[in-house]
């Protein structure tokens, strides 16, 4: 099966993202695919490359770029959520040299989630 994910949960503060990550991780190997992880609402916190959790909790940010990576997953943010948050890229912060978006995420707009909906087989929101 092809899913898409759809993560609304912050990246600390609530047991929901780590969640999604385990249902992310159970899904690929039990042989499904995953087409498209999209964070939207807090969810786009995850993208933030300046949250630096302790030394002694699990790394959910670098948890989803080695999973990225592995995967070959695209970790898109919703775009207008990411901006209310103060998450930006090169041609959405106020100064180039302002940028805070984590390596492997991607700011991207509704048409693109749209599009990955539309080949899905399964959409999970978490």
């Amino acid at each position: 099966m092809r899913y898409v994910l759809c993560i609304k949960q912050p990246i600390y503060g609530a047991q929901g993202g780590y969640l999604a990550y385990q249902v992310a991780q159970a899904l690929v190997e039990q042989g499904h695919q995953i087409s498209q992880i999209f964070f939207f609402q807090q969810g786009v916190t995850i993208g933030n490359e300046f949250v630096y959790p302790a030394n002694d909790e699990f790394h959910l940010q670098a948890a989803w770029q080695d999973f990225s990576r592995q995967y070959h997953v695209p970790l898109h943010l919703c775009i207008a959520a990411a901006q209310r948050r103060g998450v930006v890229d090169t041609q959405t912060a106020p100064k180039a040299s302002q940028t805070n978006l984590a390596t492997h995420f991607v700011l991207a707009g509704l048409g693109e989630f749209n599009q990955a909906l539309l080949e899905a087989d399964r959409v999970l929101t978490l």
